[in-house]
């Protein structure tokens, strides 16, 4: 895929497809990096496996003292959140503003077989760090003339695409934050369709998208088998 992408173009679009609430502004309607956009998350504290395993524990041990009963911990799934960020990733370790700009338009998106091992994602894989990014649809180049031709890649039906990606918080010393996400992609060599994209000879590459049944999974699941999407 470009860098390149379509934020959501209604609001109510927020909740029938995402159950979350809308935004007070849409905000950009095309995404290219470094622009302000959204992504979906469980919450936005990082842990990684072994600490949500201890606070499963605590909770499900406080619980049952509580009503003498261990089935009362389990709750219900929680409310995804919309949070507003930038896209293009800001490592946590990043020393300075100006050398995560620089970073930032480099890290727009993530190949899903390296994103648990680099150094610019794998904190953030490692710690739970999965969201999901709305979007209307996706910009790729048609090379089939001989030149690059962006062309939009949308659903059939009009409705929005949920997007695998993964989040960071960077802060100065000042404390200022900055939210921020990347795209995952995987590779659409044998893709009916996306083989046909991007230049002649390179691996060809698309966003990984998550099935509406599957958000909540994505969004839970732990960081050692969450590559099984």
């Amino acid at each position: 895929m470009s860098t390149q992408y379509e934020a959501l173009k209604d609001a109510d679009l927020y909740r029938a497809a995402f159950r979350v609430d809308a935004p007070a502004e849409l905000g950009e309607k095309l995404m290219t990096p470094r622009k302000p956009g959204f992504f979906i998350a469980r919450n936005l504290v990082g842990a990684t496996d072994a600490e949500n395993a201890e606070r499963l524990a605590a909770a499900k041990a406080l619980a049952a003292d509580a009503e003498g009963t261990v089935e009362t911990a389990d709750a219900a799934a929680p409310d995804r959140l919309l949070v507003p960020a930038q896209w293009g990733l800001v490592p946590h370790w990043v020393k300075s503003a100006s050398d995560g700009k620089l970073r930032a338009t480099k890290l727009v998106t993530s190949k899903s077989d390296t994103v648990s091992t680099s150094t610019a994602f794998r904190d953030a894989w490692l710690n739970n760090q999965r969201c999901i990014v709305p979007m209307m649809a996706f910009i790729t180049d048609d090379y089939r003339t001989g030149k690059a031709k962006p062309t939009r890649i949308a659903r059939v039906d009009g409705m929005p695409i949920g997007v695998a990606g993964v989040w960071a918080r960077w802060q100065d010393e000042d404390g200022t934050e900055l939210l921020s996400y990347a795209i995952i992609t995987v590779n659409a060599n044998a893709h009916a369709l996306m083989n046909r994209y991007q230049q002649p000879g390179n691996d060809k590459t698309m966003p990984a998208i998550i099935t509406e049944g599957a958000y909540d999974a994505w969004l839970d699941a732990k960081a050692s088998k969450a590559k099984e999407f």
